[in-house]
């Protein structure tokens, strides 16, 4: 059975077949939601990702109190979601998939990106996911957060009309699966680099208080 990436290379641009009639009909939905609804989807679409760094902060912050390695998984979590970013940006330029709101031409609540800017998988759903991961690594109760605010981020993305289902799903497993081996080779070294951070005066804040 062929893979969605494979289906949509195939398929030449357009990721309608796979799951095109779930995309019309969450966008019909948000067309019959409350006002209010609709704002605070397209307000958590555009700046929800700053949760997450909101999150790192304070996993940070609390780890430099507790624990140096917990505040070294801190400091790389960052980096975690940035080569997730990286990856997934890669994707889009090899599968080249147009956005829903342009190969369909419906309403959304969020205006229609330019053309090029390729849907699959979705940016914002990698990068909630891939911190969602790297927080579970410094803070279980920060890691649930997390994740609970990368599903609102992976849906959001769809509610306002910029992506398929498919590609905030694709967004949530590319975020996972980079980040996870990433912040387990982390945190096998993470006591080593602790020790090296601790032996340097002007690194030593970045770990204890």
């Amino acid at each position: 059975m062929e893979t969605a990436t494979q289906l949509l290379i195939a398929g030449g641009r357009d990721g309608f077949g796979l799951d095109g009639t779930a995309y019309t009909e969450v966008v019909d939905a948000a067309h019959r939601a409350p006002s209010w609804l609709d704002g605070l989807a397209s307000a958590y679409s555009t700046y929800g990702l700053a949760l997450f760094a909101v999150l790192m902060v304070i996993g940070w912050w609390r780890a430099r109190d507790q624990d140096a390695r917990r505040a070294v998984l801190a400091l790389a979590a960052p980096a975690l979601t940035v080569i997730a970013f990286a990856v997934s940006t890669g994707l889009k330029q090899v599968v080249r998939e147009d956005r829903p709101c342009r190969s369909l031409r419906v309403i959304t609540l969020e205006a229609c990106p330019a053309p090029g800017d390729w849907s699959f998988p979705s940016n914002h759903a990698t990068l909630a996911a891939a911190a969602a991961v790297a927080l579970w690594f410094v803070s279980v109760r920060l890691g649930a957060v997390a994740t609970v605010a990368a599903l609102a981020m992976a849906l959001s993305r769809v509610w306002v009309g910029a992506h398929y289902p498919h590609d905030s799903l694709a967004g949530l497993a590319v975020g996972a699966l980079v980040a996870l081996p990433l912040a387990r080779a982390v945190s096998r070294h993470a006591l080593t680099a602790a020790g090296f951070l601790g032996r340097t005066t002007r690194l030593r804040p970045l770990i204890t208080s």
